[in-house]
């Protein structure tokens, strides 16, 4: 029996199959138990609901739907005319392992102690119930298809988390020769192959490079997607532009004119700020032409903007193909669609080239959601929200439990503000960044930031600290600790009451700790489930299940708890703990 025939018990399957049964216009039933049907029914339709969630590495809120002048997002701003628009969304670390992290365990990297690229998050919660992990414990197929983990430096992707392994598409870097490192070029100094240029402009179709490669097999997985109706989906889709270098096909940057485009009016330090709130332009000044990053001329920095712009416009419209995809196919009035940022990214303000800040420029995100049925078309809020929060989100909308993991989630549902965009959920949202042996606490108001830097457990009285007030000083040009002491003095407890940032957790003492204790069966498992799925389909048929091994029908049939002939994932997995 295949797996689209599996029965469903739930209550409004039960309620269906009653009234199927029989002729409701001869039937007589209790206003009590209509009542009852009404509450269940509408909750069993919103369990069903797809999800698609959109994560752009480095996009910041430089789209037209949030009232940039120059953006062509056409895509992004249709998507944002279905569904909600959150203007004060915010990522809880602007760099991009911790950010989504943040968002895939609901959990804080302060929480987890992992600011860095390196460090896998299941080094600190080995046992945590990934947001799609817990949708594939609910009868979900979960895939991926471009960047949803961070993937480099040591880090790899999460295998628990989908039911088939993660596709990422290899597509070009640079599509021009010239573009490239020149020949001989020494090695950096970390050991790392030389950059290439920082821009790139080149007369080439969009699936050259590796989004537009995502954006052809994410509609091939919508397309199967579609042929799997008794089986909801949550697909993630990570595109990569704007991330440096800033490449995209000349027909994205022909949309601009350079001269059109500004560069930031303020280029330093806030005044009083420390030392911690600064940094290098370390991450761009790798790439040609960019080598002195921290002394760009202004013709340099209106390049390096017209290339965001066009990098974000060809994202867009990978975008675009997508939502075309579910239009087609018929899906769109059953699928949840997020877009999400992973951080901002700083154009100049400040001097600073990329994230890596508390700054609003890098930890401001762009944040839509249409949730049809739920969302009203064009709707925007000025609700603060982070993103932990998209977890606990898409759990109410799907009807879904919460995990019961640990760490517990650590943010809130939005879906009161998805009905209601003048609701409030948070009164402050959190960031962190490390700088050397201190950590910057972030607290973001509506109005204000309030930044405390000191190390991990140290007395409140060895902080410094940053106050910020955008509604006399949006552009972050002075500290005003000093000036509003009463604003500080009623902000400290706030940030007091959240929990104390952790150190960097090492592995290697963590890996001390846990020697003795057995691995989570469920992750290795995971990994076993996916070498034996050779079709990839999310499912263990008999006849994968026995290949290659001595006769295991006992075995098999004691791991089938449903009796359906075949292994989900979650099956094989629990069979195991």
């Amino acid at each position: 029996m295949s797996r689209c025939h599996r029965r469903d018990f739930s209550p409004a399957r039960r309620v269906g199959d009653m009234l199927n049964r029989h002729d409701t216009t001869k039937m007589k039933i209790p206003t009590s138990l209509l009542l009852l049907f009404s509450s269940v029914l509408p909750l069993a339709a919103q369990a069903k609901k797809n999800v698609l969630l959109i994560a752009v590495d480095d996009l910041k809120p430089l789209i037209g739907a949030y009232g940039d002048p120059h953006a062509k997002t056409p895509n992004i701003d249709r998507l944002a005319a279905r569904g909600i628009l959150f203007e004060h969304a915010y990522t809880n670390q602007a760099v991009c392992a911790p950010s989504r992290n943040s968002l895939l365990t609901g959990i804080t990297p302060g929480t987890l102690g992992i600011y860095d690229l390196a460090t896998n998050f299941r080094k600190a919660a080995p046992d945590a119930i990934t947001l799609p992990q817990q949708f594939i414990r609910n009868g979900y197929r979960a895939e991926a298809v471009g960047k949803l983990y961070h993937s480099g430096h040591g880090n790899g992707d999460d295998a628990a988390s989908w039911s088939v392994p993660h596709v990422k598409p290899s597509g070009k870097t640079y599509a021009l020769d010239t573009s490239g490192p020149p020949e001989g070029t020494p090695r950096r100094k970390n050991g790392k192959a030389p950059r290439g240029a920082a821009v790139e402009s080149a007369d080439v179709p969009d699936d050259t490079y590796a989004d537009g490669l995502t954006a052809n097999e994410v509609i091939k997985r919508l397309e199967a997607a579609k042929e799997r109706p008794d089986t909801p989906f949550f697909i993630g889709a990570g595109f990569i532009r704007p991330h440096l270098p800033f490449v995209a096909p000349k027909k994205y940057w022909d949309l601009y004119t350079r001269s059109d485009l500004k560069v930031a009016e303020y280029q330093k330090a806030p005044e009083g700020a420390p030392d911690a709130a600064m940094r290098p332009n370390g991450e761009l000044s790798q790439y040609r032409g960019a080598e002195n990053s921290g002394n760009l001329s202004e013709a340099q920095q209106l390049e390096l903007i017209h290339g965001y712009y066009a990098a974000t416009s060809y994202t867009d419209a990978q975008v675009g193909k997508l939502l075309d995809a579910l239009d087609r196919l018929g899906l769109s009035e059953n699928t949840i669609v997020v877009l999400w940022g992973d951080h901002g990214w700083h154009l100049g303000d400040h001097g600073l080239w990329a994230k890596h800040s508390n700054f609003e420029q890098a930890t401001r995100i762009p944040f839509i959601i249409s949730a049809p049925g739920v969302t009203a078309p064009g709707g925007k809020t000025k609700s603060l929200v982070q993103s932990i929060d998209l977890y606990p989100t898409l759990l109410e909308l799907t009807g879904l439990p919460h995990p019961g993991s640990k760490p517990a989630l650590e943010g809130k549902s939005l879906v009161p503000v998805l009905k209601d965009p003048a609701a409030t959920v948070n009164e402050v949202v959190y960031q962190v960044y490390p700088r050397g042996p201190l950590i910057g606490r972030s607290l973001r108001t509506a109005t204000h930031r309030l930044v405390e830097w000191k190390a991990p457990g140290a007395a409140p009285e060895t902080a410094e600290w940053e106050l910020y007030d955008y509604g006399t000083d949006p552009a972050e040009t002075r500290n005003l600790v000093k000036d509003q002491p009463e604003t500080v003095a009623a902000l400290k407890p706030k940030l007091a009451a959240l929990p104390e940032a952790k150190k960097q957790i090492k592995v290697t003492e963590l890996e001390k700790e846990t020697a003795t204790k057995k691995p989570a069966a469920g992750r290795d498992r995971a990994k076993l489930f996916a070498n034996r799925d050779k079709n990839h389909d999310g499912i263990l048929s008999r006849e994968e299940f026995l290949a290659n091994q001595e006769d295991q029908t006992e075995r098999f049939t004691r791991f089938d708890k449903n009796k359906d002939g075949s292994l989900s994932r979650e099956e094989f997995i629990s069979a195991g703990k």
